[in-house]
């Protein structure tokens, strides 16, 4: 009869956390396995607890490694340990659930412990889950262009955001991706704010027109690097700073300084030099909620878009419900053509 394996207790914020098999291997390539992956998030826990504390988190699970199949957790587990705390978030579809809320750092290990790659928090805290306190922009290069593209939109984005009067944060995404996040009061409902990235998109787009798109159809966008701005929608949510990617190198979404972006690549980061550079360097984004402003700007912007340019609402995706003001959600080479005038005979 084939012996259990060993259960192992890891200490953190006063409590102990059983990792169990750990040797199994989770990434292949680099035969990175599941006892690093639950020790990394040890050594990150202090940063990636501020950037999910109080925000209901989804969990993207690889219970069998990176070449097995994910799915991502909205509710919080069954068997969750006492101290996991919960929020109510509500879906576009008007359902409710109950989500991982975490407030201390054992909270990560067990969910690394559940085979946790990434942490997808939504952009709001526990106390206000419908006013979002963080505005976030995802520049996602499409084929034809990679992370030197993404790079050069977040340049042109940055600038657009001062302008905004809004301090933006970026990281690598861990994979080809920029993403790039502010800090806003809570005094906005998901709407405005997808208002707000829709009108900051829209400039940065202006700027540089041959590079950056806000078509939300593939076949319109080209080889340039889109700029999602239905990650602002309710219940649409990105991985979080220092999250593990389900990608082969063990990637790691990455906070870095303006300064630091123009000369990194995303394979720079993964499980294993991560640690490392938290403790030679720090948190790049420590000061990030000190540095909230509000979309005021933004919303005039997109009013004006709307008025003097006939720029308006954009296209939701497709589980949502009909949204006011929205376009028809047909791809436009599947559109009919109108009919045409035909003079009465």
């Amino acid at each position: 009869m084939a012996s259990k394996a060993p259960v192992e207790l890891l200490s953190v914020g006063g409590r102990e956390v059983r990792l169990t098999s750990g040797d199994k291997v989770y990434f292949p390539e680099p035969g990175i396995t599941k006892r690093e992956v639950v020790h990394y998030y040890l050594a990150v826990a202090e940063p990636l607890l501020r950037v999910l504390f109080e925000r209901p988190t989804n969990l993207k699970r690889y219970p069998d490694g990176v070449d097995g199949e994910p799915f991502y957790g909205k509710r919080l587990p069954k068997g969750a340990p006492d101290y996991a705390e919960t929020a109510r978030v509500t879906f576009p579809s008007g359902r409710t659930a109950e989500s991982l809320c975490p407030t201390e750092a054992a909270v990560l290990l067990w969910a690394a412990n559940m085979g946790t790659f990434d942490f997808h928090p939504w952009p709001v805290r526990r106390a206000d889950p419908d006013r979002p306190d963080e505005l976030r922009i995802d520049l996602d290069p499409q084929p034809g262009t990679d992370f030197a593209d993404a790079r050069a939109v977040a340049a042109a984005l940055h600038e657009v955001l001062d302008e905004a009067g809004l301090v933006g944060w970026p990281k690598t995404s861990g994979g080809r991706g920029v993403h790039v996040f502010a800090r806003i009061r809570p005094e906005w409902d998901f709407v405005d704010v997808r208002h707000a990235v829709i009108a900051i998109a829209r400039r940065v787009c202006d700027r540089l027109p041959e590079q950056a798109t806000v078509a939300w159809w593939k076949e319109e966008r080209g080889e340039r690097v889109f700029l999602d701005y239905n990650q602002a929608a309710r219940d649409r949510t990105v991985a979080s700073a220092w999250s593990v990617r389900g990608r082969p190198r063990a990637t790691v979404s990455m906070p870095v300084t303006w300064e630091q972006l123009p000369d990194v690549e995303p394979e720079d980061f993964d499980v294993r030099t991560v640690p490392g550079l938290l403790a030679e360097r720090g948190d790049p984004h420590e000061d990030m909620d000190a540095a909230v402003g509000g979309i005021e700007t933004a919303l005039d912007w997109y009013a004006a878009d709307q008025r003097d340019r006939g720029l308006g609402e954009l296209p939701y995706p497709p589980e949502y419900p009909k949204m006011p003001g929205e376009p028809t959600r047909v791809q436009p080479s599947r559109a009919k053509a109108p009919a045409e005038d035909v003079a009465p005979s």
